[in-house]
């Protein structure tokens, strides 16, 4: 048993190293393209499914509260948090279009979309960025190793350089806190 969580603790190491050495540029571009939109009063708006969903909770409750430093809150909104609209736009129109919608009542241009998809293949993620773009509004994807269809909706994409879910997921965690205190430093 401890040879296997080990090996866990290592995997998780090895993909966080990884992810420093291929992913800086894309990173620092992703917490400028934020940093931007909050400067001209845009907001971020984060999706994305199961675990997905709860880093896009995560990441909101990160800046609408506080990271580290104590400053007043930024505008940034989960699309994951709320069951009576979810459930309503999956039984009335489509579970592709629960993002999709949302995002048409409450972006604009100067917000940011950011989805976030283990696979890179979640179509509602997708279809969620794709709208975005028609809209105007600049596209962040968080995906994993083979980076998928989302790659091709974003204006900047940060792959993590894993296969297995759960490495995927642990690095999206550390890529919120990441961008979290860049976002900080630069506006706080």
């Amino acid at each position: 048993m401890k040879d296997n969580i080990k090996s866990i603790i290592l995997d998780s190491i090895k993909a966080k190293e990884e992810l420093a050495s291929s992913s800086l540029d894309d990173i620092a571009k992703a917490a400028g393209i934020i940093i931007e939109a909050i400067k001209g009063g845009g907001k971020l708006l984060i999706f994305g499914n199961g675990g997905s969903a709860a880093d896009s909770q995560h990441m909101a409750a990160e800046l609408v509260g506080r990271f580290k430093k104590e400053r007043r809150p930024w505008p940034a909104i989960a699309l994951t948090t709320n069951t009576s609209t979810l459930t309503a736009i999956a039984n009335d129109y489509s579970y592709d279009d629960v993002f999709t919608r949302q995002l048409s009542a409450l972006g604009k241009p100067g917000d940011v979309a950011l989805g976030i998809s283990t696979s890179g293949n979640s179509s509602n993620v997708i279809k969620a960025l794709k709208t975005a773009q028609e809209m105007g509004i600049k596209t962040i994807g968080l995906t994993g190793k083979l980076g998928g269809k989302i790659t091709s909706e974003c204006d900047v994409t940060i792959t993590v350089p894993a296969k297995e879910t759960p490495r995927i997921q642990e690095c999206h965690l550390l890529l919120v806190h990441i961008i979290c205190e860049i976002v900080e430093d630069a506006l706080a």
